[in-house]
């Protein structure tokens, strides 16, 4: 199986970019199945049904939500009639929407996605996300019910996000990290066949402070006041991510790429 995950689509910018380019990735790329972070999309806060939908209508299958998942208030309903769409987990108890699900692909193959959030350096009190992922996995395991797992872990601190893919390791098809908006350098596949990177990036202008326009953030960490909000940048993109391999027999990793196209960052 042939999975593309793309990182945080930032504002008008990153979505425009995604939008623009995924048809053909699917196509030069051969892909079956593809998920992208979104919780970005809507000028830097969260994501609308209209964004959604041109997503989904680029070729996206799944789009995954972290901390931001609800900025946009229309997602609180929304996300309950939308099932290609992901909350985490971990998220607060009653939250609308789901944070896993099957997503079934050609020749019968299903695919499970999961998403949770870490904790570490993260400000609120989400459940724990090793547990939760721990009962997901369970419902799911991998070259049984699932084909592939693919398992997104939205968090600040790398050692949080490494610890997962660990946790994961033989269990998951691919483990990727997502928040930070800038890409490692760490792609590899784990002992036990999981593919693994600590942060796929952001989808958006690299000429900027994780995807804001650089005069607002440069003003708070010099003077540590805010004078207005953040506003997305709306320079080139760069689409970042990362391409997946998996062996049709076990679920696992056969290969793991990262993906920067265009923009600052380009891969060539």
């Amino acid at each position: 199986m042939r999975l593309l995950f793309l990182g945080d689509v930032n504002g008008r910018s990153g979505r425009n970019a995604v939008i623009d380019a995924l048809p053909g990735l699917r196509t030069d790329w051969n892909l079956d199945f593809v998920a992208v972070n979104a919780e970005n999309a809507a000028s830097g806060f969260g994501l609308t049904a209209d964004i959604a939908d041109q997503l989904f209508k680029a070729g996206a299958d799944c789009i995954t939500l972290g901390d931001h998942a609800f900025d946009q208030k229309e997602m609180l309903g929304h996300i309950e009639r939308e099932h290609r769409i992901l909350r985490p987990l971990n998220f607060a108890k009653g939250a609308p929407g789901r944070g896993s699900g099957f997503f079934e692909i050609s020749r019968g193959r299903k695919i499970f996605v999961a998403v949770a959030l870490g904790r570490v350096f993260m400000n609120r009190p989400f459940d724990d996300p090793f547990s939760a992922i721990d009962v997901a996995l369970k419902k799911a395991p991998l070259g049984g019910v699932a084909d592939a797992v693919l398992v997104e872990i939205h968090a600040e601190a790398t050692s949080e996000k490494m610890a997962m893919g660990h946790w994961c390791d033989g269990r998951a098809s691919a483990v990727v990290g997502s928040h930070t908006h800038v890409p490692t350098a760490d792609a590899m596949i784990l002992g036990r066949g999981t593919a693994y990177m600590s942060d796929a990036g952001m989808c958006g202008d690299y000429d900027s402070v994780i995807g804001m326009e650089k005069t607002e953030p440069l003003k708070r960490f010099i003077t540590g006041m805010s004078t207005q909000r953040f506003e997305p940048a709306f320079g080139e993109a760069t689409i970042c991510g990362i391409f997946v391999e998996t062996d049709d027999k076990t679920g696992l990793a056969k290969a793991i790429r990262p993906v920067r196209i265009g923009g600052v960052l380009d891969s060539g």
